[in-house]
């Protein structure tokens, strides 16, 4: 789907969820999953900027959302296969997990329990003791191989079976709390905001913060944020693109670039670099 690398960068980002040490959110039939925030920036009167009733229309006999996870389920698995499909996705809920999930992404926090995909696997580690301690270059590799299958993805199949879904998508944002507002306004929003992500040159420092409880002897490789204030206030989805390392960072914009221009209908936005 459209999604599609959207989703993979938050499977980039498996070590995120400590910072979101929250009681899991239960996904169910019935919306919301999560606890609405602040709506974005006004839509202007004018309705929706970005419209994608031109790129496919509408599957003619979409399901319910809450019973749609099989329906879903099986077109990308047409799209994308079998194997992918039960590797990477949690199929529950999957199309309010997107919708919630893309909306945080520009927010200071996306809790884990509400991601589509799973975890990538594997420890963040680091190198260096004290102030000197960054982000060790191994942990790139642990996101190059996803990398790679997002690359191969087509996205012109991928944002036609968006499409084909979008009701679905658009009826689980308003759910979400944001009633009279359009999705892919808000997906295209997204995307600039992670195309906008810094990227350090240098190895990027870390720092152990204090947790009592279980959280600090369990797991201590989960107590790690940035040392520098400015990366350590970047909003969820960036903080994912700076932890991917640089050299994944930038081919995920790549990507992230080619959907915008497929998925940003509106003239005001296709305006923009």
């Amino acid at each position: 789907m459209a999604l599609l690398v959207v989703v993979v960068l938050l499977a980039a980002g498996g070590w995120w969820w400590w910072q979101n040490r929250t009681q899991p959110v239960v996904v169910s039939a019935s919306p919301p999953i999560a606890t609405p925030v602040a709506a974005p920036a006004s839509t202007p009167a004018s309705g929706p900027q970005n419209l994608i009733d031109a790129l496919a229309p509408p599957d003619a006999a979409l399901p319910a959302l809450a019973s749609a996870d099989d329906y879903v389920a099986q077109a990308i698995a047409e799209l994308l296969g079998q194997r992918q499909v039960a590797s990477f996705l949690q199929i529950d809920g999957l199309v309010r997990r997107v919708v919630a999930t893309v909306d945080n992404l520009a927010r200071a926090q996306a809790p884990a329990g509400m991601w589509p995909v799973q975890p990538t696997q594997g420890r963040f580690t680091v190198q260096g003791e004290g102030e000197g301690q960054h982000i060790a270059p191994d942990n790139a590799a642990r996101y190059s191989a996803v990398v790679q299958w997002v690359e191969t993805v087509d996205l012109q199949r991928a944002v036609a079976l968006y499409a084909r879904l979008y009701p679905l998508f658009q009826q689980a944002y308003e759910e979400l709390g944001y009633p009279g507002r359009y999705f892919n306004d808000r997906l295209v929003a997204v995307i600039d905001h992670l195309l906008a992500a810094p990227e350090p040159a240098e190895p990027v420092r870390v720092q152990l913060t204090e947790v009592k409880g279980e959280w600090s002897s369990a797991r201590p490789w989960v107590r790690y944020e940035f040392a520098d204030p400015q990366l350590q206030a970047l909003s969820s989805g960036q903080k994912i693109m700076v932890r991917v390392g640089l050299v994944n960072e930038r081919r995920l914009k790549a990507r992230l670039r080619a959907l915008r221009a497929l998925v940003a209908t509106g003239a005001v936005a296709k305006a923009k670099p």
